[in-house]
């Protein structure tokens, strides 16, 4: 059976992990290049509020750098312990990117201590440049470790003898054919993501009245990281999606509720699969083929197409979740177009409390569409957990104890979501109450302030 004992469990166990480690990742990868921003203006305009933005961003950053390293580190652990049929038999394709990636990591790693440290012990200019590593590594960790999902999604570069690899081409795995479409929608989710949730605090902030110069900074600087990825991202999601109607028809005919392989196929907004059949949808007749190929007359492949035990499971729930990201994603590039409009006339930033009210949603909203890409990714390209080659309950650990551990799992996740929140808010707490130029002498984890160095 395709739903073997532990199958479930382990993937609910890996599911959780990774939909946890994900929103840390998208931080890792966007908040240096964000932080960055504010620094360059504090150092080219002089702008001391810029420079403390910079700072404590700085300081943030270092906190959910630390716990991403720890949630990254269980899903190493996990990919073996959980799937040992995978890494088996595919590990020695799969290692050539987690390699990758766990040297970007470290170089990453040794440049925020860096950066961290260099604070009072650099000049403005050089404390600047390194920083420069930090969005440059973190993207190409990420681009690491899409390359190994991507290969899972489309294998390619080795050569099977009686059930085993018998030899591999590194550059094919490397950059196999989804590689291009999955790292690309990857970093400008992480952009989006943490643009907006950065700018979703500063909204918050000055909708209580805090309405200073370092508030309409931190949501400037922020937004435009998002505001910049957003169309990006319009035109990246449209070509992924005709890349997977290409590559994995069976997935994309159940994001869709394509049943049979057809013309003229409609387009279901919303809607769940009842005994085969959509309710609760509004129907677009002949959208889908449109937007496949942009005639009508375009074949559609349907989910019917392969044996049931073929077939990915939960088709609501990838139905449900693709929409959700598609109608998250418009609100967010309208969000964008409403505040480029007034500037674009009037040349200031939108002033109404609907859009800050909107702009404070915006962070939350981005987080729930890039979870929602990845159940379509993941659970879309089930049962395969290498995409036509193996099967998912081949993959599986045929250990007991699944259930146990991911009991445990979820427990330590709730613990350390908690915590993150809580540390970086205390942080914020206590920067309200203390004069800007204790900045450097009150974090308590850091290096002492020059002035204040034992001698």
């Amino acid at each position: 059976m395709i739903f073997a004992a532990a199958v479930v469990p382990a993937r609910a166990q890996m599911g959780s992990s990774l939909g946890f480690h994900i929103i840390l990742a998208c931080f890792g990868v966007a908040f240096p290049a964000i932080a960055l921003s504010a620094e360059w203006i504090g150092v080219r305009r002089g702008d001391p509020v810029a420079l403390l933005l910079a700072r404590r961003w700085s300081k943030v950053m270092a906190v959910l750098f630390a716990v991403g390293a720890v949630s990254g580190t269980v899903l190493s652990y996990e990919m073996g312990l959980l799937w040992p049929g995978l890494m088996g038999r595919f590990g020695e394709a799969l290692g050539i990117p987690f390699t990758m990636e766990a040297v970007f990591f470290f170089l990453e790693a040794i440049f925020t201590g860096i950066y961290l440290y260099g604070w009072d012990r650099l000049s403005p200019r050089a404390h600047l440049w390194s920083g420069i590593p930090l969005p440059i590594t973190g993207a190409l960790g990420l681009f690491s470790v899409l390359a190994a999902n991507s290969w899972m999604n489309s294998p390619a570069g080795y050569t099977m003898r009686h059930g085993r690899i018998a030899s591999i081409d590194p550059w094919a795995v490397f950059f196999n054919a989804s590689t291009p479409y999955e790292s690309a929608h990857m970093l400008l989710a992480a952009y989006m993501v943490t643009g907006f949730t950065i700018a979703g605090i500063y909204a918050t902030g000055m909708l209580r009245g805090r309405r200073d110069h370092y508030h309409r900074l931190g949501l400037r600087v922020s937004f435009l990281a998002g505001a910049t990825a957003t169309p990006l991202q319009a035109i990246v999601g449209d070509s992924v999606a005709r890349f997977v109607e290409h590559t994995q028809p069976v997935k994309f005919a159940a994001m869709e509720y394509v049943p049979n392989t057809a013309r003229d196929v409609p387009e279901y907004l919303g809607g769940v699969l009842v005994n085969g059949k959509v309710d609760l949808a509004l129907n677009v007749p002949g959208l889908d083929s449109i937007l496949v190929g942009w005639t009508p007359s375009t074949k559609v492949i349907g989910y019917r197409s392969v044996p049931p035990d073929r077939r990915p499971p939960l088709m609501s729930l990838i139905h449900l979740s693709f929409d959700l990201m598609v109608v998250i994603a418009f609100a967010l590039l309208a969000l964008v177009c409403w505040a480029g409009w007034v500037w674009w006339y009037e040349r200031r930033w939108p002033k109404s409390n609907w859009f800050l009210v909107c702009v404070a949603l915006s962070g939350v909203a981005s987080i729930a569409a890039m979870e929602s890409g990845w159940i379509v990714t993941e659970v879309g390209r089930q049962p395969w957990v290498v995409y036509g080659v193996e099967l998912t309950s081949a993959a599986v650990t045929r250990a007991r104890g699944v259930g146990v551990t991911l009991g445990v799992i979820l427990a330590v996740y709730l613990v350390i979501t908690v915590c993150s929140i809580a540390v970086p808010m205390m942080m914020s707490r206590r920067w309200r109450n203390e004069p800007p130029g204790d900045e450097g002498a009150s974090v308590p984890y850091g290096p002492p302030d020059r002035q204040a160095a034992p001698r």
